[in-house]
């Protein structure tokens, strides 16, 4: 059943709103003319340029969008993702993960437990520890991005096997690699902020000899 024409007509004001374009069959055909006409360096510049940034800003306002319909913040939503993806997990561990502190992750963890998303058992080796499981079975999370899954499965109908295995490769490889600069930029954050206190150090050291 189709939603309300309101609700559809809001659907369609926000979709415009946030800058994006409705993809008909046309004008997929339209950039795939283009991109034949185009050479492979120019290619790769548009695929990690424009194409990259326009798809992460639509993935981060799509979970968005779904941690508000499941009544959850942005946080909440991924850290339940990490939990589903890794079956189990402590919360130590996922404050290494998310880059969180453990204050955050323990308010995060308090919110999803209290939503029915996540129980609690101590660690049978370590009482002191707490390991989070999913409390559901089958997350509600499926029913909210369901369409979306739909769609994108009717989508990969027009691309071949050979096309389907490098989709499979790229998101696979990429998303290694942003794992990995992830890990990169929190060791920069951290040893600039450490070079910072050693400044603040040494400045006052200096200031005491002076005197």
């Amino acid at each position: 059943m189709w939603p309300r024409a309101d609700a559809r007509l809001l659907e369609f004001r926000l979709y415009y709103e946030a800058g994006g374009n409705l993809f008909t069959d046309g004008y997929l055909h339209q950039i795939g003319m283009s991109a034949a006409r185009k050479s492979k360096d120019d290619l790769a510049g548009e695929i990690v340029g424009r194409l990259a940034r326009r798809h992460s800003t639509a993935v981060v306002l799509f979970h968005h969008a779904v941690a508000e319909r499941l009544g959850l913040g942005p946080t909440d939503h991924k850290c339940l993702d990490l939990l589903r993806e890794r079956g189990s997990i402590t919360g130590t561990e996922l404050a290494a993960i998310t880059g969180l502190t453990t204050g955050a992750i323990t308010g995060v963890v308090a919110r999803l437990e209290q939503a029915g998303y996540v129980r609690r058992k101590s660690d049978l080796h370590d009482g002191r520890k707490q390991i989070l499981y999913p409390a559901l079975e089958r997350s509600p999370i499926q029913d909210v991005i369901g369409p979306l899954r739909q769609d994108v499965t009717a989508l990969l109908e027009n691309f071949d096997a050979r096309q389907l295995s490098a989709i499979a490769e790229f998101l696979t490889r990429s998303t290694d690699l942003i794992y990995r600069h992830v890990a990169l930029l929190r060791a920069q954050t951290l040893y600039d902020a450490n070079s910072d206190q050693r400044d603040v150090h040494t400045v006052s050291d200096l200031s005491k000899e002076a005197k």
